[in-house]
C-alpha cells in the first residue's frame, strides 16, 4: 500500500510540475469554413493528425473537428463528403493556458469528455493543441503502470459486428453507442478484425463507400493477455501507433478491448484512491503542506466520483467538477445551500435520524441513497460521508458519491439471465425447476394431480442448417410467443434450450384434459411462421407425465415427459402422447441401439449387399445398387429402417455416408480388376449430408484414393435433398455431375416433387418407388402414375428404373410401357459381394 501510496504521489507531482508548453504540439492544423468534410480529412490524414480546426474569416477558430466526429455522418447521405465541415464542427472550443499544469489539462478532458484542447499563448492567441495522447505519455507512469495488470482496466464489452454490415451501420453503431471503436467478425475467413474513427476517416478522405465494413479492418487483431502489465500494454500501443488492444485470454479468446482512455481511467483510479487515505488518515492531512492541499485539491478535480464538503452545520464550501457533471448543479448553485437540495423525497426522516447516528458513532457512513438531479430526475447513488477533524476541533464532513443507477440495472439483468431465456424471455431451466418443486410441494400437500409437458420442435435443426441460425432464433421467439397465449394463470412456459420447451401445469383433473390442452398447442402452431418473407411450416412433438401417476419427482417426470415426446417423434412427429411405462422399455431399447450403432461404426461392423438391375431389352446388368446391411452380434440383424434415423438424430449420418461410398468405392476397383461386366454402382445418400458435410470433396478424395473412373458412380438422392435450399444443391450435383458422376433421383413421386426440379438439377435417372410398382397392373390409379411417370421421363430423356418388382406381370406390365431398367426381388433379392460377382458373372437370363 505504501508503495502504491509514493507512486500516486509521483504521478500528481508530475502532472503539477509538467508545463502545458511542454507537451504541446504545435503543429496546429487549420482549415476555413468553406471546406468539405473530404477535404478536411485529406488534410488531417496528410499531416497524420487526429483533429482540425475552423477559422472564419477573421482567422478566428470558430470549431474543432476530430476523428470522433465521424461517427456522425450519415454515410448513406448523396454526396455526404461535400458537405460543409462547418456544419459538423464542435463548438465553443475549449481551450487552456500553454502555463497550465498537466493536470489542469486532465480536469477539462474528464469533465467535458473530450480528447483535444486548443493551446493559447499569454494573448490567448492559439498557439498549439495538446491531446490525451500527449497527456498519457507524459504522466510518469512506468512504475505505476507495471504494478498493474490490462486485467484490471480494459473493457469487457466489446461490440461484435458481422463484417457484411456497411460502413454506415459501423459508423451509426458506433455513434448510438458511444464507442471508438468495434470488433467485425468475417465468418468466410473465420478472421475478427478492428474498425476505429480513424479508418472511418479515411472513408471519408477517399470519398469512397466500400459495400462491406471488412475491406476497412485491420487484422490479424493486435492482442494482449489480461496479466499483462498495464505498462508494457502502453508500450505495445505507442510501438504500434495504434489506440487499441484486443484483450484475450490464455486460450486466445478475445475477452475485451484496452484503450488509451481506460490508461487514464486508470490512471484516475488511483487518484481516487490517494484521496480516500487522504481523508481517512486525518491526522497527516492536518498536518499537511500547502502542496498537499493543492494535490488533494486536483484529485478531487480529477475524480469520476461526486465530491461534496461541508461544514459542521452540513452547509456546502466546495463541490468537485464530478459533482456538476452528476447532479446537473454548478458550484455557484450550491455553496452555501445544504445537501437537501439534492433530496429526492424518497426517504423518511427516520432514515437520515439513523444515517447520522451512525456516521457520529463509527465516524463515517457508507450506503445506498435515492437523490435528485437539478433536471428533477431521481438516480441512485452509492455515498460515502467521512467525518474530518480539524485542529481546532471543527468538524468537517466529505461526501463522496457515484451513480450507480445503471449498475443496478445491470444488476437486474444478471438477475434475469439466471432466470429467464434471453432469447424468448421465457424461464428457464432453472426457474421452472424451482417453480416445479414447489408445484410438486403445493400438489403434495392438497392431494391434487399437475402435469409436464416436454415440446420439442419437429425439424427444426434442418431450419437453422439451411436458413441460418438467425432465422432460427427468430422462428424460436415467434413459437414462443404463440405457446405463451395458450399459458394459463399459475402455469408456466419455459425454454429450456435449443428447440426444447417445458410447460407445468397445475390444478390438472384428467387426462382428457391434457389431451385437449396439447391439441390447442399443436393446433397452435398450424398456421405457417414468416421468416425472411417465406411462409414456413414448423410441428412439434409433445409429450406429458402426471403427478403422482408417473412420478413423484421432478427429475422422472421431466424424464419421462421426454420419453413421451420422443414416442410421439417416433409415431410420426406432430402427435401428443402421455407417457406409459412401457415407453421406458422403448426408450432403453432405443439408448441400447444408439450405444451399439456407435459401437459398430468405430468397428467397421456393418456390410454393403449389392441389388442387381436388369436392362430388359438388352437383357444386360445395368448397374447394381449399394445396400447397407447390419449383422450386430447382440441385437441380431438391425434394419437400415431403425439404425438410419439412429445415425441422423446422433448426427453421425455423414460419416455413415462416407463409410458407404468408401466400401463401394473400393468394391468397384475390385471388379474392374476382375473384369466383372458391370455399369455403375449406385449409392444412397442422405439429404442431411448436403448442409452437414462435402460431400463434392468427399468423392473426389475416395475416387482418387481407389482410382477409379467417376462414371461407374451413380448418386442416388431423394427429393428431401433439395426441397429447402434448391440452389445450394444444385452447386452440389452441378459439381458431381460435371465430375462425370450420374445423378439419380429416389423414390420419385412420394415426396414433394415438383417438375421444375427435373428441368433446373442435373439428373440423369428417375427411380419409380416400389409402393406405385407393388399394386400394377390391377389398380388403375397405380397403373397411371406408372405410366405418366415413364411417359415424362421419356420427354425429358432422362433414364428408367423401376424398384420393387416381385412378380412377372408387374415385369410384363412395365415392358409394354417400355421402362428399360428393372429392380427387384424378381430377378435378384440384395446379394453379398462375393454373391454378386457370382451372379453377374452367370447371368445369361434368355430374351424376355
Amino acid at each position: 500500500m505504501f508503495l502504491f501510496h509514493k507512486m500516486a504521489l509521483r504521478m500528481q507531482f508530475n502532472a503539477q510540475r509538467i508545463r502545458v508548453a511542454q507537451v504541446m504540439s504545435t503543429q496546429l492544423i487549420t482549415c476555413d469554413i468553406s471546406m468539405t468534410l473530404q477535404q478536411a480529412a485529406v488534410q488531417m490524414r496528410k499531416h497524420d493528425v487526429s483533429a482540425v480546426f475552423i477559422a472564419n474569416e477573421n482567422q478566428e477558430i470558430i470549431g474543432i473537428w476530430t476523428e470522433s466526429d465521424c461517427r456522425k455522418i450519415d454515410f448513406t447521405a448523396t454526396a455526404y463528403s461535400a458537405q460543409p465541415i462547418i456544419e459538423f464542427m464542435s463548438q465553443p472550443v475549449l481551450h487552456i493556458s500553454k502555463c497550465a499544469p498537466l493536470s489542469d489539462v486532465a480536469a477539462v478532458y474528464h469533465q467535458h469528455h473530450i480528447r483535444h484542447l486548443l493551446v493559447v499563448d499569454e494573448n490567448d492567441r492559439p498557439c498549439g493543441m495538446i491531446s490525451l495522447s500527449d497527456v498519457v505519455r507524459n504522466q510518469g507512469l512506468e512504475h505505476y503502470l507495471n504494478f498493474r495488470l490490462v486485467d484490471q482496466s480494459y473493457d469487457r464489452n466489446v461490440p461484435v459486428l458481422p463484417a457484411t454490415d456497411g460502413i454506415d451501420t459501423v459508423a451509426r453503431y458506433m455513434h448510438e453507442r458511444q464507442v471508438n471503436a468495434v470488433l467485425v467478425f468475417n465468418a468466410s475467413l473465420q478472421q475478427m478484425g478492428i474498425i476505429t474513427e480513424r479508418d472511418l476517416l479515411n472513408v471519408v478522405a477517399s470519398e469512397h463507400i466500400q459495400h462491406s465494413c471488412w475491406s476497412l479492418a485491420s487484422w490479424p487483431l493486435e492482442t494482449v493477455t489480461k496479466e499483462t502489465s498495464l505498462y508494457r500494454a502502453y508500450q505495445q500501443l505507442t510501438d504500434n501507433h495504434i489506440r487499441h488492444l484486443v484483450v484475450v485470454n490464455s486460450d486466445e479468446k478475445i475477452c475485451g478491448m484496452l484503450s488509451l482512455s481506460h490508461i487514464i481511467t486508470d490512471i484516475e483510479v488511483a487518484y481516487m484512491t490517494e484521496l480516500e487515505m487522504a481523508l481517512t488518515q486525518r491526522n497527516q492531512a492536518l498536518k499537511a503542506s500547502q502542496k498537499s492541499l493543492f494535490l488533494a485539491k486536483q484529485i478531487i478535480n480529477a475524480s469520476l466520483d461526486g465530491v461534496m464538503i461541508t461544514d459542521c452545520h452540513g452547509t456546502i464550501f466546495q463541490v468537485n467538477p464530478a459533482f456538476t457533471t452528476l447532479t446537473g448543479y454548478t458550484a455557484h448553485e450550491v455553496v452555501g445551500q445544504t445537501p437537501s437540495i439534492l433530496s429526492s423525497g424518497k426517504h423518511n426522516q427516520a432514515f437520515y435520524d439513523q444515517m447520522w447516528a451512525s456516521l457520529r458513532r463509527e465516524h463515517m457512513w457508507q450506503g445506498e441513497i435515492w437523490n435528485k438531479k437539478k433536471t428533477g430526475e431521481v438516480y441512485l447513488e452509492w455515498l460515502t460521508i467521512i467525518e474530518i477533524k480539524e485542529p481546532d476541533d471543527e468538524l468537517l464532513y466529505a461526501a463522496i458519491f457515484s451513480d450507480i443507477t445503471e449498475r443496478k440495472k445491470a444488476e437486474k439483468r444478471i438477475i434475469s439471465l439466471a432466470y429467464f431465456d434471453e432469447l424468448t424471455h421465457l424461464p428457464n431451466r432453472r426457474l421452472f425447476s424451482d417453480r416445479l418443486d414447489m408445484a410438486l410441494s403445493m400438489a403434495h400437500r392438497d392431494k391434487s394431480k399437475l402435469a409436464v409437458m416436454f415440446l420439442d420442435l419437429d425439424h427444426f435443426k434442418q431450419i437453422n442448417d439451411t436458413m441460418g441460425h438467425n432465422v432460427g432464433d427468430v422462428l424460436l421467439k415467434q413459437v414462443a410467443e404463440r405457446l405463451q397465449k395458450c399459458v394459463h394463470e399459475g402455469d408456466t412456459l419455459a425454454r429450456l434450450g435449443g428447440d426444447e420447451f417445458t410447460l407445468l401445469l397445475t390444478n390438472v383433473k384428467d387426462e382428457e384434459q391434457l389431451t385437449t390442452f396439447a391439441n390447442v398447442l399443436l393446433s397452435q402452431l398450424k398456421a405457417p411462421f414468416k421468416l425472411n418473407g417465406l411462409d414456413v411450416s414448423i410441428t412439434t412433438s409433445i409429450g406429458a407425465a402426471v403427478y403422482p401417476t408417473d412420478a413423484t419427482d421432478s427429475h422422472n417426470l421431466l424424464k419421462h415427459a421426454d420419453i413421451a415426446m420422443y414416442r410421439s417423434k417416433e409415431l410420426g412427429r406432430n402427435a401428443f402422447h402421455l407417457y406409459k411405462p412401457v415407453m421406458n422399455t422403448r426408450s432403453l431399447e432405443r439408448l441400447a441401439l444408439e450405444t451399439h450403432f456407435k459401437k459398430a461404426l468405430r468397428t467397421d461392423a456393418f456390410e454393403l449387399f449389392y441389388q442387381p438391375k436388369i436392362n430388359i431389352n438388352s437383357n444386360q446388368i445395368a448397374g447394381v445398387e449399394a445396400l447397407i446391411r447390419w449383422q450386430c452380434n447382440e441385437l441380431g440383424a438391425i434394419s437400415p429402417a431403425q439404425f438410419i434415423p439412429i445415425a441422423e438424430s446422433l448426427g453421425l449420418i455423414v460419416e455413415l455416408d462416407l463409410w458407404v461410398i468408401n466400401r463401394a468405392c473400393q468394391q468397384v476397383q475390385l471388379w474392374i480388376a476382375q473384369d466383372i461386366p458391370f455399369e455403375h454402382v449406385a449409392i444412397n445418400i442422405s439429404a442431411l449430408h448436403f448442409s452437414q458435410g462435402n460431400l463434392v470433396l468427399a468423392i473426389k478424395n475416395v475416387l482418387l484414393q481407389w482410382q477409379i473412373p467417376a462414371n461407374r458412380i451413380e448418386i442416388e438422392i431423394t427429393e428431401s435433398s433439395f426441397i429447402c435450399s434448391l440452389s445450394e444443391a444444385k452447386s452440389v450435383l452441378e459439381e458431381l455431375n460435371e465430375l462425370g458422376i450420374k445423378i439419380a433421383l429416389d423414390d420419385f413421386g412420394t415426396g414433394f416433387s415438383a417438375l421444375s426440379y427435373l428441368t433446373q438439377l442435373p439428373i440423369n435417372t428417375l427411380k419409380i418407388d416400389a409402393s406405385f410398382i407393388a399394386n400394377i397392373p390391377e389398380e388403375y390409379g397405380n397403373s397411371q402414375i406408372v405410366s405418366a411417370i415413364i411417359a415424362l421421363a421419356k420427354s425429358l430423356h432422362l433414364g428408367l428404373v423401376a424398384e420393387g418388382v416381385e412378380q412377372e406381370k408387374q415385369l410384363h406390365f412395365l415392358k409394354q410401357l417400355q421402362c428399360p431398367v428393372i429392380q427387384g426381388y424378381f430377378f435378384s433379392e440384395p446379394l453379398t459381394a462375393h454373391e454378386c460377382t457370382a451372379f453377374i458373372k452367370q447371368y445369361n437370363h434368355p430374351c424376355i
